[in-house]
């Protein structure tokens, strides 16, 4: 068996999740896809691929084999267009990764028309609240919301967020009025612990000073999604500090409104981010091109 081939069949096995849907991706048949894993297995001498007849899980060993693997497809593809040269029409696999709600909010229509433009183009698309390494799961594009840090990464502001304070016009009726940050101490406070956004909210310095202002606070909720916490305060449940973007859509209905905005921190830069080595190529650069002025549009005129 070709190892090239088999090596695509288990990229996509990972990509899709399972055994049916990479041998459709490959157009071959699920028998096919599995005696490609097994020769795998069997050329590296260990599982790579935890196989029942519900699910596909990948081995410590597979998720290692996999770093590999895809560093080697994507060198093959460099060097095919780099054949076919740099200027061709952009085809191949695209894969980007962004937080998923602006992934779903305000990347996704963009990716659509993209992919309109340019038909021979497929994309890969991860949306997940954490740092990815770009090497290791062979990302072209990212979409980062913070400052940088010194890195080999090719990055391309697009704008700006805000840091927010917002809770339901239903649950601030009858409450104590938020007109510092010390009054949030008596109101009820989601938070959300894997980003950190817990017992303790800080807020800059008043005018004319230089601490910091902490608000220790006592959450009677805490989730680990944005999409959770946004909808538990637009269901009146308690404040919430978030990104400006999470909260358009329920600003926009009504459903949740903005306070504090004295006191917000200065608003975090926003960047599609490129690993060193590829952004000559022709599809990152048509990506780059088509959607970055979409976004620095949707970001200069925000809804909140």
């Amino acid at each position: 068996m070709d190892r090239l081939d088999a090596i695509r069949a288990f990229i996509a096995v990972l990509d899709e999740g399972n055994l049916t849907k990479a041998a459709l991706r490959l157009n071959r048949s699920p028998v096919a896809v599995t005696r490609a894993i097994a020769f795998l297995e069997a050329d590296v001498g260990t599982e790579l691929l935890h196989r029942t007849t519900r699910s596909v899980r990948v081995s410590e060993a597979g998720e290692r084999y996999a770093v590999v693997c895809r560093r080697i497809l994507n060198d093959l593809e460099e060097a095919n267009l780099a054949a076919a040269g740099l200027h061709s029409s952009p085809r191949g696999v695209l894969t980007i990764t962004a937080p998923v709600l602006f992934g779903t909010r305000i990347l996704r229509p963009a990716i659509d028309d993209f992919l309109e433009k340019y038909p021979a183009l497929r994309i890969r698309y991860l949306l997940v609240d954490r740092q990815v390494n770009l090497a290791e799961e062979g990302i072209d594009v990212a979409l980062r919301i913070g400052h940088l840090p010194d890195s080999g990464l090719i990055a391309t502001k697009i704008g700006s967020v805000r840091r927010v304070i917002a809770a339901s016009p239903s649950y601030l009726k009858g409450r104590p009025a938020i007109r510092t940050p010390s009054d949030l101490a008596a109101h009820n406070c989601i938070s959300n612990f894997e980003l950190g956004h817990g017992e303790v909210w800080t807020f800059p310095p008043k005018p004319g000073t230089k601490a910091h202002r902490n608000v220790r606070l006592k959450p009677r909720l805490s989730v680990n999604t944005i999409e959770s916490l946004v909808r538990s305060a637009a269901d009146g449940r308690g404040v919430v500090r978030v990104l400006s973007y999470q909260i358009e859509e329920e600003v926009r209905k009504g459903k949740l409104q903005i306070f504090l905005k004295c006191a917000e921190p200065d608003p975090l830069p926003v960047h599609l981010v490129v690993p060193d080595g590829r952004a000559e190529l022709s599809k990152v650069r048509a990506f780059i091109d088509y959607v970055a002025p979409r976004l620095r549009k949707t970001l200069r005129t925000p809804a909140v």
